[in-house]
């Protein structure tokens, strides 16, 4: 057996290896030529890039959900060899036949099914190729997020929020009126003991007495309404301290919540919300690297691996 330079070795283990993600006879493709070994190179090489490339997205969109590199990887591998054994089972299984046309209708089903693991595989990997951009969209949407969580939680809380401030304005006003009354009651009896207003006798008679008696009885009404008006403005704005206090706490809480928003579905809202023809150019890519080894078969003239495979 000759012995080949290790260089050749390995040429020769990577060509048998991408034949064999190509799906092809290895034993029927023995005897064919170079060139025709070469297509099938080729060919095995797009499927298995193309499930290292589904491999990569899918482990980062699954990184994204579950936020575990281990729980990422192993997904990732079991995603990357499911597109790999469907790759490799689309590209073996078309025949070439004597008519284009029975050769397209025949990969039809095929190459749907290739646009499909295209668009699933481009869009984790757009969401990576993007993220900057996609992270300014998220953290604006956040902004908005947490001025409207405020004003709906403010919302829940406003009725007895207001209802609080009217009993206190209330109250407070009662007061004020109270000492308006008062005062015009001082004003009463002062005027009169000058002789200004009321009898317009000079002194402290009769009705000065009467009058100064209504005066000090309303201020101590005055007084009284003070005391009680005062200890329920306390309880009142201490409720309303509490109230403000829950508002907070409800704020607070959903804060988290806010935070976290930025999971898979979020990005990829984020993303439609950018300019669409960048994005569309990367999966247009990846749609020509996963129809490539279809089209190429589809092009490519019958070699004799197909006379061969039609022979056995």
């Amino acid at each position: 057996m000759p012995a080949y330079p290790k260089s050749k070795n390995q040429s020769i283990m990577l060509q048998s290896f991408f034949i064999l993600c190509s799906g092809a006879d290895k034993n029927l493709l023995e005897g064919c030529s170079q060139g025709e070994k070469t297509k099938f190179v080729g060919i095995g090489a797009t499927v298995f890039f193309t499930a290292v490339m589904a491999f990569l997205a899918s482990a980062y969109a699954l990184f994204t959900v579950f936020d575990n590199a281990f729980i990422a990887i192993a997904f990732g591998l079991v995603w990357g060899l499911l597109i790999f054994n469907l790759d490799r089972f689309i590209v073996s299984t078309i025949k070439k036949r004597d008519s284009f046309l029975d050769e397209f209708i025949q990969a039809t089903p095929r190459i749907a099914l290739a646009i499909i693991i295209a668009i699933v595989i481009s869009k984790p990997l757009e969401i990576k190729i993007f993220e900057k951009e996609i992270n300014t969209v998220l953290l604006k949407e956040k902004n908005e997020m947490m001025l409207a969580n405020k004003k709906q939680v403010a919302n829940y809380f406003q009725s007895d929020l207001d209802k609080n401030k009217a009993q206190i304005d209330s109250l407070k006003s009662d007061i004020l009126k109270k000492e308006k009354e008062v005062n015009d009651l001082y004003s009463v009896y002062i005027t009169e003991a000058e002789g200004t207003a009321g009898t317009k006798k000079l002194g402290k008679g009769p009705v000065y007495k009467e009058k100064r008696e209504k005066h000090d009885a309303s201020l101590q009404d005055l007084a009284d309404l003070k005391t009680a008006n005062q200890a329920k403005i306390t309880d009142l704005e201490a409720k309303s301290k509490t109230l403000q206090a829950d508002l907070d706490k409800k704020v607070t809480e959903t804060q988290p919540i806010i935070e976290s928003f930025d999971g898979l579905m979020a990005r990829i809202n984020a993303l439609n919300k950018l300019p669409w023809l960048p994005s569309f150019f990367i999966m247009l890519l990846f749609l020509a690297i996963e129809t490539s080894p279809i089209i190429a078969k589809l092009l490519s003239p019958k070699g004799e691996y197909d006379f061969k495979l039609e022979d056995s």
